[in-house]
């Protein structure tokens, strides 16, 4: 991959050159999460030590074991004469394209036979590209790179092409308990599942008091604490054996709402379950309880998509703004949490109105669902989602457009007002 780049007279980068990289740069979203290897940094520049940092916060970094060092190819050099060289070496150089090559001569003397170079230099050469392709290195970009090329770059490398796709996990939390966070969720994938005709799995992770058996009127004998408690065992034959079918494309991964151990779980321990989730079906839903500890931050850092589900009121305004601002530290690269306001216009409770409530947060909800008990306590008690109990309704509309939105088929537009009326139809469709 070589990019085309301009120079200005001081030899840096031309702001149009800026704004082209920018333009062509590659959506993060299609770069699958990296696998467990090593990579070394050695950066002579600001820009790529920078880019470097950046990179090595992103998700799709999480099982990567990333060191950088100031320096370029004497330095690299200098480190492997007497040390085991790592799965991956980054190295940039300022040399010029006739001195390449016997610059890089000592650390291919002392480069492990496994181990893949990538070099960042500054002249777009072709004629050195294929040199240094031919010459055993992997992959030859001119700076200054995009975080998201060198990371399409490192996974072009060790990501398998011919591995399945990844699906899309998508993680709903309620700022608050009892905000009806689950609700949202369960009728969600069941919404993407039957508008779509897309396989998709829903995960209840709250295992004390998970209610998706219940809204679906399932009593399955398995679920997801066989999965989370073995994860020795999880492979897509033994998660076919612990889903349960709720209609021709949604599968239930149930909790088993017992309290007869204690739930406490270590950081990345719910993390084969997603990933096995994410090889076997294009959508996993994940309903995440309302709780603020290492596995809970870890499955929300590690989703495609967050949807925080809040009520109007005080403390569901300060709570999705921790979360927020929390989201924003563990999820530096991609996109901000979605946000869905429930039983707005509850009879003979104050609240805060929705254009106040989302202007202090400064972030427009993608719906807006009104309080009825009526609608919900049936649907609820029946063991049916909204669409099968009144498919016309105002609210299975909206289920429909946040299903819409959440997957990416609609983008969000921004309200003129907010408010009930028109029952606060937040988004367009395409």
């Amino acid at each position: 991959m070589i990019s085309t780049v301009q120079y200005d007279v001081n030899g840096q980068p031309s702001q149009a050159h800026d704004a082209e990289e920018h333009s062509s740069a590659l959506d993060l979203e299609s770069v699958r999460p990296l696998p467990r290897i090593s990579i070394h940094a050695f950066c002579e520049s600001e820009g790529v030590q920078h880019m470097i940092d950046k990179m090595s916060r992103d998700r799709r970094m999480a099982k990567v074991n990333l060191r950088v060092t100031s320096g370029g190819t004497t330095a690299a050099a200098n480190m492997y004469a007497s040390s085991p060289t790592p799965n991956l070496i980054v190295l940039e150089t300022a040399a010029e394209p006739r001195n390449l090559l016997a610059e890089l001569a000592p650390l291919a003397e002392v480069c492990d036979p496994s181990t893949r170079v990538i070099v960042i230099g500054r002249y777009n050469d072709i004629a050195l590209y294929r040199e240094l392709v031919r010459n055993g290195i992997s992959e030859y970009l001119v700076a200054p790179v995009p975080m998201v090329d060198m990371m399409a770059a490192i996974s072009a490398i060790f990501v398998d092409p011919d591995a399945e796709p990844l699906g899309k996990s998508i993680a709903f939390i309620g700022a608050k308990g009892g905000v009806g966070a689950s609700t949202i969720a369960h009728n969600c994938a069941f919404g993407i599942s039957s508008l779509f005709s897309t396989e998709t799995i829903l995960a209840d992770l709250d295992l004390p008091f998970g209610t998706a058996n219940i809204d679906f009127d399932q009593d399955p004998m398995q679920g997801i604490s066989e999965a989370v408690f073995a994860p020795e065992r999880l492979d897509e034959v033994f998660l076919d054996r612990l889903l349960t079918k709720c209609s021709d494309h949604l599968s239930l991964l149930a909790a088993p709402s017992l309290l007869d151990r204690a739930y406490d779980f270590e950081g990345r321990a719910f993390q084969p379950v997603i990933e096995i989730l994410q090889r076997s079906a294009p959508i996993a839903v994940l309903d995440v309880p309302h709780a603020w500890n290492e596995w809970t931050t870890s499955v929300l850092a590690d989703a495609d998509e967050v949807v925080i589900c809040a009520a109007p009121d005080l403390a569901n305004l300060r709570n999705t703004k921790n979360i927020q601002d929390a989201l924003k530290q563990l999820r530096p690269n991609d996109r901000a949490p979605h946000l869905v306001l429930n039983q707005v216009g509850m009879p003979k409770r104050p609240e805060i109105s929705p254009s106040d409530f989302t202007e202090a947060l400064e972030m427009e909800p993608i719906a807006i669902l009104p309080f009825d008990s009526a609608l919900f306590g049936n649907a609820a008690n029946s063991g049916r989602m909204i669409s099968e109990i009144d498919a016309k309704s105002p609210v299975a509309e909206t289920f429909s457009q946040i299903a819409h939105v959440v997957t990416g088929r609609i983008a969000v537009k921004k309200a003129k007002k907010a408010g009930l009326g028109k029952f606060l139809g937040m988004l367009g469709r395409k």
